[in-house]
């Protein structure tokens, strides 16, 4: 009993350091062949946005607009698959609910 103790916060230690390493990181992503590149945070925040003049068309506002939802989306898949992944590695594959 001791013994999964130890090892239960072992694990819960081992978390805290890769969520912490995780919210640390950048994750930069484009869309539009780089038209549109978004820096994501490991927090999920969008840390910058950066949007070449020559894609702002007034007249296609609306392909601005997906190309931007395009790259934020995929930097927050992309801190989405890695904080799974890290999680994956802590738990042993375990699906321990509310952990992530």
């Amino acid at each position: 009993m001791q013994g999964m103790i130890k090892q239960a916060q072992k694990m819960q230690e081992d978390m805290q350091k890769a969520q912490e390493e995780l919210e640390a990181k950048e994750y930069k992503t484009s869309a539009g062949g780089g038209a549109v590149e978004a820096v994501i945070s490991g927090k999920k925040e969008i840390l910058s946005l950066t949007i070449r003049p020559d894609v702002v068309d007034p007249e296609d506002i609306e392909m601005l607009q997906d190309l931007i939802i395009s790259a934020v989306n995929e930097g927050l898949r992309q801190v989405e698959d890695e904080s799974n992944e890290q999680m994956q590695k802590i738990t042993g594959g375990m699906n321990i609910p509310g952990l992530f």
